[in-house]
């Protein structure tokens, strides 16, 4: 099954940076996914600083291969006391998965996870590990199995706490049995949603809670979803050896799953075996050729340029706009295993014989490409040169 880790968040109102800190890693080779929420103390910069250090420490203890009960116990226990508040500074929730379903979850001062199936929930045993330094401080370690469908949901008590002292139901807090009592009519209505969808809208619920729609709190959702993977392929610049133009261009037309194009090459050496038409499909937007339409393929684009302006929008915290690049990264982002067939023939379109390095210009913009989906958006990407 595929892991998939979905997280939004929102600043507490007035504040420019966010108290709570997710951090996540996918590690193909183990097949393996480590996601941490943790929640800094009050709001603003202080928070976010201690709740960074927190996230961090936990990931690189784990990537080294430290025992995650070992990692979340030496952050536990490192972790300073408010001399003030006589809490933490930081508090956590560190998830561990693989693809074969197997879950460690270990959670400190954050609200309990839900673990959903279907609509249903379901409940992990857990043991709890006191700090060895810290005798009120307790860790919940959980070690369970899921299935494929199965849904986790992790949140920090900006989400709980929402629409306290507010009129309404949730007066003291929407709390965790309201947090599950909205997530369970929203699976039953929409079973197929999607983590991205369900984290918004849990964030959304909460700020919907907050006085005049202003969070007291910084609010964050994390959704890990176990599921089927979505499989696309994307095909960009002509093969090396133009007696091979059928055989990769049958090998797309054949890949189960949904297909892209950039470039106007491509698009049109695919046409030409496939006995197929390009038409355009729009105007220029944005600055960059419009996109076309072409039968059995799901996105056409220009090349180099909409590829260019895709990376930029991936290392982007901010949605991508209508443009082709914008319709390119929305596109890969809807699946999780991704194919790349990078064509390593001389496009003399974008040849200049006076820069050498321009015959490299394909592999640098396909590179940056696959390294923002793999490590910003936690994708598996397959490159493979033709």
């Amino acid at each position: 099954m595929y892991v998939d880790v979905s997280c939004r968040q929102e600043k507490k109102h007035g504040q420019n940076a966010f108290g709570d800190y997710f951090l996540s890693r996918r590690f193909n080779d183990e097949g393996r996914v480590l996601g941490v929420l943790s929640d800094g103390l009050g709001s603003g910069v202080k928070a976010s600083i201690l709740a960074r250090m927190t996230a961090t420490m936990l990931l690189g203890f784990v990537k080294e291969h430290m025992d995650i009960r070992r990692a979340a116990e030496t952050v536990m226990n490192s972790l300073p006391v408010c001399q003030v508040r006589g809490i933490s500074y930081a508090t956590f929730s560190v998830v561990d998965c693989d693809d074969e379903g197997q879950v460690t979850v270990v959670e400190e001062g954050n609200p309990d996870f839900l673990w959903f199936r279907g609509n249903s929930i379901l409940e992990a045993p857990y043991r709890l590990v006191e700090s060895r330094i810290f005798p009120d401080r307790l860790m919940k370690l959980y070690q369970f199995q899921v299935a494929q469908g199965d849904r986790l949901v992790f949140c920090s008590d900006g989400v709980t706490q929402a629409g306290i002292g507010q009129p309404g139901p949730a007066n003291l807090g929407l709390g965790r049995r309201g947090l599950a009592d909205f997530l369970q009519a929203r699976l039953e209505r929409h079973h197929a949603i999607d983590g991205t969808m369900l984290a918004r809208e849990v964030v959304g619920q909460a700020v919907k809670l907050s006085p005049n729609r202003h969070p007291v709190d910084d609010i964050s959702a994390v959704v890990v979803h176990f599921r089927t993977p979505r499989r696309c392929v994307l095909f960009t610049g002509p093969p090396f050896e133009k007696r091979r133009d059928a055989y990769y261009a049958r090998s797309f037309d054949q890949f189960p799953g949904r297909k892209a194009v950039c470039g106007g090459t491509t698009a049109a050496l695919l046409a030409r075996e496939l006995g197929r038409t390009v038409a355009t499909a729009g105007d220029f937007r944005g600055g960059l050729p419009p996109a076309s339409r072409m039968e059995g393929v799901d996105l056409v684009t220009e090349g180099l340029l909409t590829m260019s302006r895709a990376v930029k929008y991936l290392e982007s915290d901010e949605p991508p706009p209508g443009d082709p690049a914008g319709s390119l990264v929305r596109f890969l982002l809807s699946h999780d295993i991704i194919h790349v067939m990078e064509g390593t023939g001389v496009n003399m379109a974008n040849f200049d014989p006076s820069h050498v390095a321009d015959m490299d210009l394909r592999r640098n913009v396909v590179g940056k490409l696959a390294e923002a989906l793999r490590n910003r958006h936690l994708k598996t990407v397959a490159v493979q040169r033709v």
